[in-house]
């Protein structure tokens, strides 16, 4: 093969441009033993990629698949925290809701104990319109 168009083929592999073709071509190239000595620095890389391509996984593949806990304890954790939340809400809104009551009822407590009060101001007061009234139609 041509060493120029090897070069040309080389540079194409560096720039990602190059073809499967041109790649199988630089692979059988570098494999000679006959390689242009500017060129020998890439032998080592295409023969590294030749012996790759031809290794296998020898190991035994376990077909029953791991438990992670992990997973299960965070989604645990987010279903905790989100009926924490909502029942934390409920029991807030409880709470406010009976102290709202005790205070409307502190408050007609007040109501009805100054219209216990008003209303004997008004008693009093048509005892005072009976006498005037005595002493102004005696006249």
């Amino acid at each position: 093969m041509e060493l120029v168009n090897i070069e040309k083929i080389l540079e194409k592999y560096f720039e990602a441009t190059s073809t499967v073709d041109e790649e199988r071509k630089l692979r059988e190239y570098f494999a000679q033993d006959s390689v242009a000595p500017h060129l020998e620095q890439y032998r080592p890389m295409f023969n590294y990629f030749s012996i790759a391509k031809e290794e296998r996984y020898t190991k035994q593949v376990p077909l029953k698949p791991r438990v992670n806990y992990y997973k299960w304890l965070s989604v645990a954790a987010a279903v905790v925290l989100t009926f924490g939340i909502y029942f934390g809400k409920q029991y807030q809104e409880r709470k406010e809701a009976e102290y709202a009551y005790q205070e409307t009822k502190k408050a007609f407590e007040l109501l009805a104990e100054n219209f216990g009060r008003g209303t004997e101001k008004v008693a009093y007061l048509k005892e005072f319109e009976a006498a005037r009234e005595k002493i102004y139609n005696n006249n």
